[in-house]
């Protein structure tokens, strides 16, 4: 991020983008490989710079219940309780890494379900605000970039979203002074983050997955493309056949 776009001319924005959000699954021909961006008028967005970032995330009917600080425990209790489930009912998006092994163990410590992914945790962190996703609660280390992208979906979703960028070297701690972070590791909330509502997100399938359908080819050769677009607690899916629209359904 921090990088600038553009000609000058148009309104001034901030933009967070990850052109394949999951660039093994799509080499691999696996689910839930997303081209995703993220937009928000000039200055509203945090200039996360390209490290880990430490994240926890859930649906609106769960708003306000999460905090970073906590134990995970903790969070999937109050999570649990906001939504009106016993914590042995809870599914919990964590990525499968050795960095989670911990994190993993304490979720089925406590009785919960845990859901490993392999990549793409914006797709993971979003599914916490869809029923259809069995996914009650996000949490583990991974990109800040993408947590950007994330935080902006969930807020135009009304679920919630909270990190900590977790740098590994002291070039990192300079790098984040130097991007307007004094200290890197403070707790962000969602308006941390994205700092207005006049924000949106669009996501397209590449591969089939959680949330979009991939790319499809037709018998003629044309290819249909599945999005999301997310601004203003609104939800519109666009299903784009390219060189004639197909069509698109509002929710």
């Amino acid at each position: 991020m921090n990088e600038k776009l553009g000609t000058g001319s148009g309104p001034k924005v901030d933009i967070a983008v990850d052109p394949v959000e999951g660039t093994n699954l799509m080499a691999a021909g696996k689910d839930n490989a997303l081209s995703v961006i993220s937009a928000a008028t000039r200055g509203s967005l945090l200039h996360a710079p390209d490290m880990y970032m430490k994240k926890i995330a859930v649906g609106p009917q769960a708003k306000g219940c999460i905090d970073i600080d906590k134990s995970l425990t903790e969070n999937m209790k109050n999570v649990a309780r906001s939504l009106g489930k016993d914590i042995r009912e809870l599914d919990v998006m964590i990525q499968e890494r050795p960095r989670h092994q911990e994190l993993a163990q304490e979720a089925v410590k406590a009785g919960a379900h845990v859901r490993f992914f392999s990549e793409a945790d914006v797709t993971a962190a979003i599914a916490t605000a869809f029923d259809h996703c069995d996914a009650d609660i996000f949490a583990g280390i991974g990109g800040a970039p993408e947590g950007v992208v994330a935080a902006t979906a969930l807020k135009s979703l009304g679920g919630d979203f909270q990190g900590k960028l977790v740098p590994q070297s002291k070039e990192e701690i300079e790098r984040c002074i130097k991007m307007g972070i004094p200290f890197p590791e403070k707790k962000l909330t969602m308006d941390d983050i994205v700092k207005t509502d006049d924000c949106f997100f669009v996501a397209t399938g590449i591969t089939n997955g959680m949330l979009l359908d991939g790319v499809k080819q037709t018998a003629s050769g044309k290819l249909i493309t599945h999005s999301i677009v997310l601004t203003g607690g609104k939800m519109k899916y666009v299903q784009f056949i390219h060189g004639q629209f197909s069509g698109d359904s509002e929710f």
